[in-house]
């Protein structure tokens, strides 16, 4: 049975034995690959040597029964990771988030009568059904709240905690960071490859496959407090089985955020990171996460293979509700004995994290009154794990933290927009944090 893989390939070659620039699916950007050829089990698909005009859509064709996930749907990779003589390229990232499934944030600034005809508690984050998804997106348009340096007031970027983090790490520390997971072959597919592309996130350990996209709809308060509704019931999905230990090799830190639904993969990418010697980092991922699934996340905690852990305030005080003493630096203690690195944000409050027997504890940076709070966990980790990867002290990895959470609550979604790197680096100068090489 023959599958199929199409994608925009538009091409310009740097002189006569340059690199080959892609554009996938009507992206914006430059994403810079070997011009080699590789083959697929029965057909070959090539790149050649020369110079080439801007091309209509090019269709992949593989006829390979085993690309066939769990779904039925296409799993290949949207570049493979080997060329035909068996070499890796292009280098590993440094950074790997493992996302199963690909998910597209609408985020919009929502008066708060839409909140209380929706689901679930507020501030928090629940699945709910695609009947349920349609429905808010439908009522939001009538629920906007003006705000004039928004526009338009509603936006539809790559989201999950995870591929906010892999994308700070990569457009604004320079960090090189890929992505593992699935999306699927429509729109939304399109968008989360473009948008991620675009910030230079390693998408050869993205599969796609034929389905849809999860969703999520992000309603933003006046005050600037979040809540989510994700929908991921018929999104395509990475399945454990697919993932492979080539996937990890070479990659220093894996990032990974605890979901019930997603438990045989996360297990497994544990699995396989310890036995290619990368670090693990966690985030909770929600209150409700930690209520609803709490004996699971403890077994995962205790196998001792948690390098780095991050919660947040209401989700660190779930995790330990059955104990004594319920309280964010009880909370350190409980993490830290499991993880070499603990941290508890504590929004507007800053940060304590612990490592050994050091602990510390850093406010949050900069005077910034919060636009929209998605995302601001999930930066702080991209700067966190910077100062990690560059070898600084806890206290300036919290403080770098601090620095680019404080820089996406500027703005409206998970993604930092370029004036807000540029208020980070700032920050970052101004305290004497050590900033970024950058290349153009």
């Amino acid at each position: 049975m023959s599958v199929c893989l199409c994608f925009l390939l538009g091409s310009m070659c740097d002189g006569q034995f340059g690199t080959l620039s892609c554009a996938i699916a009507t992206a914006s950007f430059r994403l810079l690959i070997p011009t080699r050829s590789w083959e697929e089990a029965g057909e070959s698909c090539y790149l050649e040597r020369r110079p080439f005009p801007v091309a209509a859509p090019q269709r992949v064709s593989v006829s390979d029964p085993s690309s066939m996930g769990a779904e039925g749907g296409l799993r290949r990779t949207l570049f493979p990771l080997r060329d035909c003589d068996g070499r890796n390229w292009p280098s590993p990232p440094a950074i790997l988030g493992l996302q199963p499934a690909a998910l597209v944030d609408h985020v919009a600034r929502v008066d708060w009568s839409l909140l209380d005809r929706i689901p679930g508690d507020r501030g928090g984050s629940q699945q709910v059904a695609a009947e349920d998804l349609n429905h808010i997106l439908s009522e939001v348009k009538a629920h906007i709240l003006p705000f004039p340096n928004e526009i338009p007031p509603m936006i539809a970027i790559a989201g999950g905690s995870v591929a906010n983090t892999v994308r700070g790490m990569t457009a604004g520390f320079g960090v090189s960071s890929g992505i593992i997971g699935a999306c699927g072959d429509d729109e939304q597919g399109r968008l989360f490859i473009n948008n991620m592309s675009f910030s230079g996130v390693d998408l050869s350990r993205l599969r796609m496959k034929n389905g849809s996209t999860g969703q999520c709809a992000c309603l933003v308060e006046a005050d600037g407090n979040r809540t989510m509704r994700p929908c991921l019931s018929s999104a395509v999905k990475l399945q454990a089985d697919e993932l492979k230990r080539e996937d990890f090799r070479g990659a220093k830190w894996l990032i990974l955020r605890y979901a019930f639904i997603n438990l045989e993969q996360i297990k497994a990418a544990i699995r396989i990171a310890k036995q290619e010697g990368v670090s693990v980092s966690m985030d909770l991922a929600s209150f409700e996460m930690v209520r609803d699934y709490r004996s699971h996340l403890i077994d995962l905690l205790e196998s001792g293979n948690v390098d780095l852990c991050f919660a947040n305030e209401d989700e660190a005080k779930e995790l330990i509700s059955r104990e004594p003493k319920v309280d964010p630096e009880a909370a350190l203690c409980f993490l830290a004995k499991h993880c070499k690195w603990a941290v508890v944000t504590l929004g507007p409050r800053g940060c304590m994290a612990k490592h050994g027997n050091e602990v510390v504890r850093v406010p949050a940076i900069g005077d910034t009154q919060a636009v929209d709070a998605t995302g601001a966990g999930d930066l702080f980790a991209s700067g966190f794990l910077y100062g990690l990867v560059k070898g600084l002290c806890l206290e300036d990895c919290c403080k770098v933290g601090s620095c680019s959470g404080g820089a996406v609550v500027r703005a409206l979604g998970g993604e930092v927009r370029p004036e807000n790197w540029q208020w980070m680096y700032k920050q970052m100068h101004a305290g004497g944090l050590l900033l970024p090489e950058l290349k153009n």
